[in-house]
This record gives structure tokens, sequence and C-alpha cells, in this order.
């Protein structure tokens, strides 16, 4: 152990200290570094929580990359895509694509004996992967999806089921306009739905795939397309930019243009929203570095003035300004660990208080969520930790200096 770490872990651990000033001057140091912490931890794991709850969501919507007609991409109206196994395999064969399902749209309107909607209706297969709409499932069962057959199920959201007053095992008659051509189909109700996302709630609802495909009188292979999920999604663009090679502007069995694009492309002001949090998390960030900052440098100045005569003795006695300061470093460093570890304690208190019970709950008309959404990455919690020792040990090194200023002689007399 070096002589200036001895020395600051004596100064530091020593109980016959009766000093009136320093003692007051640490703890709000201490103080000032675990709130810093403690709030920088909260803002992030709130941020990452919101940011990835709210991109699950819309990515469950529409999976990763999609893949339809190009005139639907130009256009509102359903253009289909042919979708055979050799399709298919290619695209499974595309780097970084995980799942393959088919989708087929339609519009229509859902009509009760005192109220109407207009809604579209997303038809799904047993290809599609379910877990989503277990996830979000209210009350009911997921209709049994199927490109054989149909169920005549629906699956509606908690929006739309109170606006129109209706029930898990309610009947209720859908009217489409194809072609020219007016049809209608009865439907039972066997779920529901809430993602607390409006803008989704509001317009969709899930039946099958065999419905869809014959309300839009299309073949049985076709679809209005193929939503691809990828393996790893922070390589999302490498294996869209895959998919571009293999399939865009390739044509179909029916000489169709095959067009691909990615969540972030098909709702880019969702993407961008989310985008602009992180701008807050940077500010919060700043602003509570520099409170931890400003909070050690006080308390260090303090602590130097006060042990003036201690410098002073020091210096007779042949140790070097150098030495005398890592000192007191040393001794910050010992300040700002116990903050660290008290800022980790509140910090990560209340995230785990949150994520397990709750109890800050949000309006989700406005947010989104019916609940303030938080994720630990840990990773992200060693970097905050290590950012503020040793930004907070790099501002001191300044205030440091101040030991270099003190004269043995005046030091001595000093009270």
């Amino acid at each position: 152990m070096s002589f200036s770490l001895f020395l600051a872990n004596r100064i530091y651990s020593s109980p016959t200290d009766k000093r009136k000033v320093s003692r007051p001057a640490i703890r709000t140091a201490i103080a000032g570094v675990a709130i810093g912490l403690a709030v920088m931890l909260i803002t992030v794991s709130v941020v990452l929580g919101f940011k990835h709850t709210i991109q699950d969501k819309v990515i469950g919507f529409g999976s990763h990359i999609q893949i339809e007609n190009f005139l639907t991409m130009q256009s509102t109206d359903p253009y289909p895509i042919t979708v055979n196994d050799s399709l298919l395999k290619v695209i499974k064969k595309i780097k970084g694509v995980a799942h393959t399902e088919r989708f087929a749209l339609t519009q229509g309107i859902l009509k009760t004996d005192d109220n109407f909607l207009g809604i579209t209706f997303k038809g799904i297969a047993q290809d599609y992967d379910p877990h989503f709409l277990h996830a979000h499932l209210l009350k009911g069962t997921i209709p049994s999806f199927s490109d054989k057959k149909s169920s005549r199920q629906l699956l509606v959201s908690k929006m739309v089921a109170d606006q129109l007053n209706i029930d898990v095992g309610k009947q209720l008659f859908a009217y489409f306009i194809t072609q020219g051509e007016v049809r209608v189909r009865k439907f039972t109700v066997c779920g529901i739905y809430e993602t607390n996302l409006s803008q989704f709630d509001r317009m969709l609802c899930f039946t099958d795939l065999y419905t869809t495909v014959r309300l839009n009188k299309w073949e049985a292979d076709q679809c209005t397309g193929i939503q691809l999920s990828v393996a790893d999604f922070s390589r999302l663009e490498l294996t869209a930019a895959n998919v571009v090679a293999q399939v865009n502007r390739t044509t179909d069995h029916e000489g169709n243009t095959l067009m691909s694009q990615t969540i972030h492309e098909a709702y880019p002001q969702i993407f961008s929203w989310l985008e602009l949090l992180d701008i807050n998390v940077w500010i919060i960030l700043i602003l509570m570095i520099c409170v931890a900052g400003f909070t050690m440098i006080s308390g260090l100045l303090i602590i130097i003035l006060e042990r003036t005569q201690m410098i002073g003795i020091l210096k007779a006695l042949g140790a070097r300004n150098l030495t005398i300061r890592h000192t007191f470093l040393w001794f910050s460093a010992m300040i700002i660990s116990r903050g660290l570890l008290w800022g980790n304690a509140i910090g990560l208190g209340l995230i785990f208080l949150q994520q397990y019970t709750g109890i800050i709950s949000l309006d989700p008309a406005t947010y989104y969520v019916s609940e303030a959404p938080v994720e630990i990455n840990w990773l992200y919690v060693l970097l905050l930790n290590l950012s503020t020792l040793l930004i907070s040990l790099l501002v001191l090194i300044g205030p440091s200096f101040l030991v270099s200023h003190i004269s043995p002689v005046k030091s001595m007399r000093y009270e």
C-alpha cells in the first residue's frame, strides 16, 4: 500500500476525528454523488424500458421487415403477391432472416345493432408467431389462424370493443366492398387485445388468412405480403440490405414486382420520436454529473482548508506536494465510492420496486403504456458507475493544486 493511500484511509476511517465542518461536507458530497447516480440509473432504465416497450409493440404489428407488391407501397389499394415454396425458400436462406409469415389485409365495416365502425382486417395463417398477441390478450382466446379454411373468428382491440359495445362471444356482421360487390360475413368475437397504441388498436383486427384472401378475390397462394423476423435486431439494416439484394425488383410468378421495407421505414415518425428521447437522457446525465462534481469540489476544498495544519506538518517532514495531492484524491475516491454504493442501492431499489409492483402508473392514452416501464442493462449500470467515478476524480485534480500553495511555516500557525 502506498503512503498516500495509507494516509487517506487513516483520515477517512479515523474514529477520533472531531472536526465539525468536514464531516457535514463529506456527507453532502456523498449525498450529491448518490442522488446523481440514482437519478441517472432511473432515467436510463425508464427510457430503455419505454423505448423497447413501444418498439416491441410496433414490431409486433409489422414485424422487422415486410415484403409487398411495389404498387401496394405506392397507394392505399391492396395489390397481391404470389407466395410459393420457391419464393419462401429464397427468403429463408437470406442471412439474418429467422422467421417468415404471410399476411393479407382487407378493409371492411363491423356493424352491430346500434353502431358500426370501419376497420382493417389482417388475415394471418398458422405460420404466424402468436407470442405478441398472447402477451397483450385481455380476455378470450386467440383465433385458429389458417390458410385452408375459415374459422369466422375475430380478435378485436379493447378500443374497438368499447366503441361497438361488444364482448367475447358476441356475433356481429362485417361488410366488405370488393370490385363493386358488397359481401357480408358473420364473425364471432373470440378474444380482445390491448396494446395502448391507439394508431393500431383503433383500426386493426385479426382473423384467418383464408378469409381475407377470399374476400379480396385472390388466388389461394396470393397475399398482401410476407413479414420477416430477423435473428438480431441490432443488425436489422444489414439483414435488410441482404433482403434488398435478393428480393427487391424481382417478380413473382404473376409478374408482380416485389419490394421490401424495414419497420423503421414503415413507421418513421414513431422511431424518430423514440430517438428524441436520447437527447433528454444526455441532458439529465450531464446535469447529474455536474451536481456530483460540484458537491465533490466544494467538499474537497473544505477538507483541504480544514487540514491545513496537517498539510504543513507533512511538508515540514519532507512530503512532496504530489504525495499530499494523491492523499486527498484517494480520500475523495473513498467518498465517491461510498456515494456510488448508496446511489446504486437507491436507484436499483426503486427500479426493482417499479419492475415488480408497477407502483407508478401512467395514462395509456398519452404514454401508450399503463405503467412506467423499466429495463436494467447491467452494462449501462457499470458504465454509469465508472464514468461517475472517473469524471468526479478528474474534476478534483484542479482543486487539489491548492495544496501546492500552502506554506509549511504559515500553516502550522493556522487555526
